[in-house]
Protein backbone atom coordinates (compact mmCIF):
# COMPACT_ATOMS: atom_id res chain seq x y z
CA UNK A 1 0.00 0.00 0.00
CA UNK A 2 1.34 3.26 -0.88
CA UNK A 3 0.33 5.38 1.99
CA UNK A 4 -1.25 8.75 2.28
CA UNK A 5 -0.88 10.21 -1.16
CA UNK A 6 0.30 13.66 -1.87
CA UNK A 7 -1.42 15.34 -4.78
CA UNK A 8 -2.68 18.75 -5.74
CA UNK A 9 -5.80 18.28 -3.58
CA UNK A 10 -4.35 15.89 -1.03
CA UNK A 11 -6.37 12.85 -2.07
CA UNK A 12 -7.57 10.19 0.33
CA UNK A 13 -4.62 9.59 2.58
CA UNK A 14 -3.80 6.45 4.42
CA UNK A 15 -1.13 4.31 5.86
CA UNK A 16 -0.97 0.56 6.05
CA UNK A 17 -3.76 -0.91 8.14
CA UNK A 18 -4.50 2.44 9.82
CA UNK A 19 -7.83 4.23 10.20
CA UNK A 20 -6.40 7.78 10.16
CA UNK A 21 -7.38 8.81 6.64
CA UNK A 22 -8.40 12.02 4.99
CA UNK A 23 -11.70 11.02 3.40
CA UNK A 24 -12.49 14.21 1.53
CA UNK A 25 -14.33 13.42 -1.65
CA UNK A 26 -12.58 14.71 -4.76
CA UNK A 27 -14.30 15.52 -8.00
CA UNK A 28 -12.79 13.60 -10.90
CA UNK A 29 -12.41 13.90 -14.62
CA UNK A 30 -13.82 11.37 -17.09
CA UNK A 31 -11.59 8.37 -17.64
CA UNK A 32 -9.99 7.37 -20.90
CA UNK A 33 -11.35 7.72 -24.41
CA UNK A 34 -14.89 9.17 -24.20
CA UNK A 35 -15.89 6.77 -26.96
CA UNK A 36 -15.04 3.78 -24.78
CA UNK A 37 -17.57 2.42 -22.32
CA UNK A 38 -16.63 0.42 -19.21
CA UNK A 39 -17.77 -2.65 -21.11
CA UNK A 40 -15.21 -1.90 -23.83
CA UNK A 41 -12.49 -1.70 -21.20
CA UNK A 42 -13.35 -5.11 -19.75
CA UNK A 43 -12.67 -6.68 -23.15
CA UNK A 44 -8.99 -5.78 -22.71
CA UNK A 45 -6.37 -7.64 -20.68
CA UNK A 46 -5.25 -5.61 -17.65
CA UNK A 47 -2.79 -6.05 -14.80
CA UNK A 48 -2.97 -4.35 -11.40
CA UNK A 49 0.67 -3.95 -10.46
CA UNK A 50 0.00 -2.83 -6.87
CA UNK A 51 -2.98 -3.78 -4.73
CA UNK A 52 -3.77 -5.29 -1.33
CA UNK A 53 -6.25 -8.11 -1.86
CA UNK A 54 -5.12 -9.59 1.45
CA UNK A 55 -5.84 -6.30 3.26
CA UNK A 56 -6.11 -6.64 7.04
CA UNK A 57 -5.88 -10.40 6.83
CA UNK A 58 -8.91 -10.71 4.57
CA UNK A 59 -10.35 -14.23 4.75
CA UNK A 60 -9.71 -16.56 1.85
CA UNK A 61 -13.22 -16.24 0.44
CA UNK A 62 -12.90 -12.44 0.25
CA UNK A 63 -9.56 -12.72 -1.54
CA UNK A 64 -11.08 -15.20 -3.98
CA UNK A 65 -14.04 -12.87 -4.57
CA UNK A 66 -11.71 -9.99 -5.44
CA UNK A 67 -9.66 -12.14 -7.80
CA UNK A 68 -12.80 -13.39 -9.56
CA UNK A 69 -14.28 -9.88 -9.72
CA UNK A 70 -11.05 -8.67 -11.30
CA UNK A 71 -10.99 -11.46 -13.87
CA UNK A 72 -14.56 -10.62 -14.89
CA UNK A 73 -13.37 -7.07 -15.62
CA UNK A 74 -10.40 -8.23 -17.70
CA UNK A 75 -7.85 -7.89 -14.88
CA UNK A 76 -6.14 -11.25 -14.98
CA UNK A 77 -2.91 -10.57 -13.12
CA UNK A 78 -2.43 -8.90 -9.72
CA UNK A 79 0.52 -7.99 -7.50
CA UNK A 80 -0.52 -7.91 -3.84
CA UNK A 81 1.85 -5.94 -1.67
CA UNK A 82 3.16 -6.47 1.86
CA UNK A 83 3.63 -3.58 4.29
CA UNK A 84 5.01 -5.30 7.39
CA UNK A 85 6.05 -8.83 8.23
CA UNK A 86 2.61 -10.19 9.11
CA UNK A 87 1.03 -8.36 6.19
CA UNK A 88 3.72 -9.74 3.87
CA UNK A 89 2.98 -13.27 5.07
CA UNK A 90 -0.69 -12.68 4.25
CA UNK A 91 0.28 -11.46 0.79
CA UNK A 92 2.38 -14.56 0.23
CA UNK A 93 -0.52 -16.77 1.34
CA UNK A 94 -2.88 -15.03 -1.08
CA UNK A 95 -0.43 -15.55 -3.94
CA UNK A 96 0.04 -19.20 -3.03
CA UNK A 97 -3.72 -19.73 -3.33
CA UNK A 98 -4.16 -17.98 -6.68
CA UNK A 99 -1.85 -18.46 -9.69
CA UNK A 100 -2.80 -15.05 -11.07
CA UNK A 101 -1.67 -13.30 -7.89
CA UNK A 102 1.97 -12.44 -7.11
CA UNK A 103 3.29 -11.21 -3.75
CA UNK A 104 5.85 -8.76 -2.44
CA UNK A 105 7.31 -8.47 1.05
CA UNK A 106 8.49 -5.33 2.76
CA UNK A 107 8.20 -2.85 5.59
CA UNK A 108 6.32 0.37 4.94
CA UNK A 109 7.86 3.57 6.34
CA UNK A 110 5.00 3.86 8.83
CA UNK A 111 6.19 0.60 10.38
CA UNK A 112 9.93 1.24 10.12
CA UNK A 113 10.28 1.52 13.89
CA UNK A 114 9.55 -2.20 14.11
CA UNK A 115 12.64 -3.02 12.07
CA UNK A 116 13.01 -5.67 9.39
CA UNK A 117 14.11 -8.74 11.36
CA UNK A 118 12.64 -11.74 9.57
CA UNK A 119 12.08 -9.97 6.26
CA UNK A 120 14.99 -11.62 4.50
CA UNK A 121 13.53 -15.06 5.20
CA UNK A 122 10.31 -14.01 3.47
CA UNK A 123 12.27 -12.75 0.47
CA UNK A 124 13.43 -16.32 -0.13
CA UNK A 125 9.83 -17.41 -0.81
CA UNK A 126 9.66 -18.96 -4.30
CA UNK A 127 7.82 -16.71 -6.70
CA UNK A 128 8.05 -13.58 -4.58
CA UNK A 129 8.52 -10.65 -6.97
CA UNK A 130 9.69 -7.56 -5.07
CA UNK A 131 10.94 -5.95 -1.89
CA UNK A 132 8.41 -3.41 -0.62
CA UNK A 133 6.60 -1.43 -0.35
CA UNK A 134 9.27 0.57 1.40
CA UNK A 135 10.52 4.13 1.37
CA UNK A 136 9.90 7.40 3.16
CA UNK A 137 6.71 9.09 4.37
CA UNK A 138 7.17 12.50 5.96
CA UNK A 139 3.47 13.39 5.95
CA UNK A 140 2.31 11.37 8.96
CA UNK A 141 5.75 10.41 10.31
CA UNK A 142 4.53 7.33 12.16
CA UNK A 143 8.22 6.41 12.40
CA UNK A 144 11.09 8.89 12.99
CA UNK A 145 12.70 10.13 9.80
CA UNK A 146 16.14 8.78 10.62
CA UNK A 147 14.66 5.34 11.25
CA UNK A 148 12.71 5.51 8.00
CA UNK A 149 15.87 6.33 6.07
CA UNK A 150 17.81 3.49 7.68
CA UNK A 151 15.10 0.89 7.09
CA UNK A 152 14.64 2.08 3.52
CA UNK A 153 18.38 1.74 2.91
CA UNK A 154 18.36 -1.74 4.43
CA UNK A 155 15.59 -2.84 2.07
CA UNK A 156 17.36 -1.41 -0.95
CA UNK A 157 20.33 -3.55 0.06
CA UNK A 158 18.06 -6.59 0.28
CA UNK A 159 16.69 -5.92 -3.21
CA UNK A 160 20.25 -5.89 -4.51
CA UNK A 161 21.24 -9.00 -2.57
CA UNK A 162 18.25 -11.05 -3.73
CA UNK A 163 18.01 -9.58 -7.25
CA UNK A 164 14.43 -8.49 -6.65
CA UNK A 165 12.48 -5.49 -7.85
CA UNK A 166 12.20 -2.59 -5.41
CA UNK A 167 8.78 -1.03 -4.79
CA UNK A 168 9.02 2.50 -3.40
CA UNK A 169 6.53 4.52 -1.40
CA UNK A 170 7.44 8.20 -1.07
CA UNK A 171 5.39 11.06 0.28
CA UNK A 172 6.63 14.57 1.05
CA UNK A 173 10.15 13.14 0.92
CA UNK A 174 11.42 13.42 -2.64
CA UNK A 175 14.90 14.78 -1.90
CA UNK A 176 15.66 12.31 0.88
CA UNK A 177 14.28 9.45 -1.22
CA UNK A 178 16.67 10.30 -4.04
CA UNK A 179 19.54 10.79 -1.58
CA UNK A 180 19.06 7.32 -0.07
CA UNK A 181 18.79 5.73 -3.50
CA UNK A 182 21.97 7.48 -4.65
CA UNK A 183 23.84 6.33 -1.56
CA UNK A 184 22.69 2.70 -1.78
CA UNK A 185 22.52 2.31 -5.57
CA UNK A 186 19.28 2.07 -7.52
CA UNK A 187 18.21 -1.53 -8.15
CA UNK A 188 17.89 -2.34 -11.83
CA UNK A 189 14.14 -2.88 -11.46
CA UNK A 190 12.73 -0.04 -9.34
CA UNK A 191 9.11 1.13 -9.21
CA UNK A 192 7.77 4.38 -7.77
CA UNK A 193 4.36 3.11 -6.82
CA UNK A 194 1.36 5.44 -6.77
CA UNK A 195 3.49 8.13 -8.35
CA UNK A 196 2.11 11.51 -7.26
CA UNK A 197 4.72 13.97 -8.52
CA UNK A 198 4.68 16.27 -11.48
CA UNK A 199 6.90 16.38 -14.56
CA UNK A 200 10.02 17.43 -12.64
CA UNK A 201 9.81 14.54 -10.16
CA UNK A 202 8.94 12.17 -13.00
CA UNK A 203 12.09 13.12 -14.88
CA UNK A 204 14.22 12.61 -11.76
CA UNK A 205 12.77 9.13 -11.30
CA UNK A 206 13.16 8.27 -14.96
CA UNK A 207 16.75 9.49 -14.97
CA UNK A 208 17.41 6.78 -12.36
CA UNK A 209 16.00 4.16 -14.71
CA UNK A 210 12.89 3.69 -12.56
CA UNK A 211 9.33 2.87 -13.56
CA UNK A 212 6.36 5.09 -12.72
CA UNK A 213 3.14 3.46 -11.53
CA UNK A 214 -0.02 5.55 -11.74
CA UNK A 215 -3.06 5.04 -9.50
CA UNK A 216 -6.60 6.36 -9.36
CA UNK A 217 -5.25 9.81 -8.49
CA UNK A 218 -4.64 10.30 -12.21
CA UNK A 219 -8.44 10.43 -12.66
CA UNK A 220 -8.94 13.24 -10.12
CA UNK A 221 -10.04 16.60 -11.46
CA UNK A 222 -7.11 18.71 -10.25
CA UNK A 223 -4.32 16.20 -10.95
CA UNK A 224 -3.16 18.09 -14.04
CA UNK A 225 0.55 17.88 -13.22
CA UNK A 226 0.23 14.17 -12.56
CA UNK A 227 -1.37 13.70 -15.97
CA UNK A 228 1.53 15.69 -17.47
CA UNK A 229 3.88 13.19 -15.82
CA UNK A 230 1.85 10.31 -17.24
CA UNK A 231 2.08 11.89 -20.68
CA UNK A 232 5.88 12.17 -20.64
CA UNK A 233 6.63 8.72 -19.19
CA UNK A 234 8.30 6.49 -21.82
CA UNK A 235 6.25 3.53 -23.00
CA UNK A 236 8.61 1.02 -21.41
CA UNK A 237 8.51 2.61 -17.93
CA UNK A 238 4.74 2.92 -17.53
CA UNK A 239 2.67 0.92 -15.01
CA UNK A 240 -0.86 1.15 -13.62
CA UNK A 241 -2.27 0.14 -10.25
CA UNK A 242 -5.24 0.54 -7.95
CA UNK A 243 -3.50 0.54 -4.55
CA UNK A 244 -6.83 -0.93 -3.51
CA UNK A 245 -8.65 -0.76 -1.20
CA UNK A 246 -7.57 2.90 -1.32
CA UNK A 247 -7.73 5.70 -3.90
CA UNK A 248 -10.80 4.61 -5.85
CA UNK A 249 -10.79 6.07 -9.37
CA UNK A 250 -13.58 8.00 -11.03
CA UNK A 251 -16.33 7.04 -11.79
CA UNK A 252 -16.46 4.83 -8.69
CA UNK A 253 -15.51 7.36 -6.03
CA UNK A 254 -17.25 6.59 -2.76
CA UNK A 255 -16.88 2.85 -3.26
CA UNK A 256 -14.20 0.63 -1.79
CA UNK A 257 -11.48 0.29 -4.39
CA UNK A 258 -10.67 -3.10 -5.90
CA UNK A 259 -8.37 -4.49 -8.62
CA UNK A 260 -11.23 -4.69 -11.12
CA UNK A 261 -11.16 -0.89 -11.34
CA UNK A 262 -7.60 -0.62 -12.66
CA UNK A 263 -9.08 -0.37 -16.14
CA UNK A 264 -10.30 3.15 -15.31
CA UNK A 265 -6.79 4.13 -14.27
CA UNK A 266 -5.47 2.74 -17.53
CA UNK A 267 -8.09 4.58 -19.55
CA UNK A 268 -7.25 7.89 -17.85
CA UNK A 269 -3.55 7.36 -18.55
CA UNK A 270 -4.43 6.59 -22.16
CA UNK A 271 -6.37 9.83 -22.44
CA UNK A 272 -3.47 11.81 -20.94
CA UNK A 273 -1.10 10.28 -23.51
CA UNK A 274 -3.43 10.54 -26.49
CA UNK A 275 -3.38 6.75 -26.88
CA UNK A 276 -6.00 4.05 -26.93
CA UNK A 277 -6.83 2.11 -23.79
CA UNK A 278 -5.92 -1.07 -25.68
CA UNK A 279 -2.37 0.22 -26.22
CA UNK A 280 -1.99 1.11 -22.54
CA UNK A 281 -3.37 -2.24 -21.44
CA UNK A 282 -0.79 -4.06 -23.57
CA UNK A 283 2.10 -1.78 -22.61
CA UNK A 284 1.46 -2.08 -18.90
CA UNK A 285 0.97 -5.83 -19.15
CA UNK A 286 4.33 -6.22 -20.88
CA UNK A 287 6.10 -3.80 -18.53
CA UNK A 288 4.75 -5.51 -15.42
CA UNK A 289 5.85 -8.89 -16.73
CA UNK A 290 9.34 -7.54 -17.37
CA UNK A 291 9.85 -5.57 -14.16
CA UNK A 292 8.70 -8.44 -11.92
CA UNK A 293 10.01 -11.19 -14.21
CA UNK A 294 6.59 -12.76 -14.64
CA UNK A 295 5.70 -15.13 -17.47
CA UNK A 296 5.06 -13.14 -20.65
CA UNK A 297 1.67 -14.76 -21.15
CA UNK A 298 -0.81 -16.48 -18.90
Amino acid sequence: MNSEKKGPEQPEGRGPLRPDRDRREITSVPDGDPAQTPEDLTALRWVDNHCHVHHRGAPADQVTAQVEDAAAAGVTRLVTVGCDLDDSRAAIAAAAAHPEVYATAGVHPHDASGGIDGLEDLLRTPGLVAVGECGLDYFYEHSPRDVQRRIFADQIALAHAHDLALMIHTRDAWDDTFDVLEAEGVPERTIFHCFTGGPDEARRCLDLGAHLSFSGIVTFKHSDELREAAALCPDDRLLVETDSPYLTPHPHRGERNRPALVRFVGAAVAAARGRSAAEIAQLTWDNTARVYRLPAAQ
